[in-house]
């Protein structure tokens, strides 16, 4: 569990700070040659890292209409009433920043404005294997739509069974998105980069994923397609004092650590009190947490300060 740190000496705070470091010598190599056989081969090369890494066998890439209607009837109604409702919040904050061109004239006969233009094709990558985000759909393709992006193209991993969550698919439906492909990986990453004769080639590609989808994500980047930018392993840092709710500050904690088993949550209170309720709140709701797996190995990286102030 979280190691507790009493009044460390600011000397050592750089040592207690370090992240847990992994070996990616080779990840770079790997994935350069996923995205060059997906550059020469195309749709083989995608089905062919479809069956090595993810076990499925997929014919046809593209989700169909059938698919998506199926899907969206497996979604419980809970859920999409929470989907809703997070997409006309996410709607109203984006159509806000919506503005009017405002021209200037600086001198005599010269005007000058400013000019926004939407990215005529975008890449949405979607995580979809033990976490399935449907969320970054909504914060991602709203946007995208107020924009005014013509092609919306999303690429999520299929599961053991050919199919992608069928919370993703009701979420791109609801939002607008219809080309829809069983992509994951660096292949899907390769697949929107390049072009495959079923997946279009887009301008940039937006998305969190794994390290090989960040790494990818990177080098595609080299050979002149966009990307937002290569998302790094979670982190959390919570600063509390004595009038928290250690219930709260666990579930802070947590929300980040169960995104892999390379994200780290640090905590600093200036309460012994607290860190201790924490702990305690930690190991319950461990106990009941969906991706307890991750989130203990996450845990175990992470660390409690105790300070004597918090300024």
């Amino acid at each position: 569990m979280l190691s507790l740190y009493e009044y460390p000496e600011k000397k050592a705070w750089k040592k207690l700070l370090l992240r847990p470091s992994f070996d990616n010598s080779s990840l770079e190599a790997s994935v350069s040659n996923i995205l060059r056989e997906v550059k020469q081969s195309g749709d083989d090369a995608v089905r062919r890292f479809a069956s090595m890494f993810d076990k499925v066998t997929i014919n046809k890439f593209k989700v169909t209409e059938e698919e998506i209607n199926e899907a969206c009837a497996l979604v419980d109604e809970d859920l999409k009433s929470a989907i809703q409702q997070a997409k006309a919040n996410i709607q109203k904050f984006h159509e806000a920043q919506l503005r009017v061109e405002e021209v200037v004239e600086t001198m005599p006969g010269i005007k000058c404005w400013r000019k926004s233009l939407p990215i005529e094709k975008v890449g949405l990558y979607i995580p979809g294997g033990s976490a399935p985000l449907f969320s970054t759909i909504l914060m991602l393709g709203i946007p995208a739509k107020i924009a005014g992006c013509k092609d919306i193209i999303l690429c999520s991993p299929p599961n053991r069974e050919g199919k992608l969550h069928h919370a993703i698919l009701y979420t791109a439906k609801l939002v607008g998105i219809t080309e829809i492909f069983k992509a994951g990986g660096a292949q899907a990453i390769g697949a929107m980069a390049n072009g495959t004769a079923t997946i279009p080639k887009v301008y940039k590609i937006f998305g969190p994923g794994n390290q090989y989808v960040t790494c990818a994500k990177q080098l595609v980047q080299k050979d002149g397609v966009a990307i937002d930018m290569p998302a790094g392993p979670s982190e959390v840092a919570v600063l509390a004092d004595e009038t928290s709710n250690a219930a709260f500050v666990a579930s802070d904690l947590l929300s980040q650590a169960e995104h892999g088993n390379d994200s780290q949550a640090i905590l600093v209170t200036t309460s012994k009190a607290l860190a201790d309720e924490t702990k305690v709140e930690i190991e319950r709701q461990l106990a009941v947490l969906p991706r307890r797996d991750i989130a203990v190995i996450a845990i175990q990286n992470s660390k409690i300060f105790f300070s004597k102030k918090l300024s």
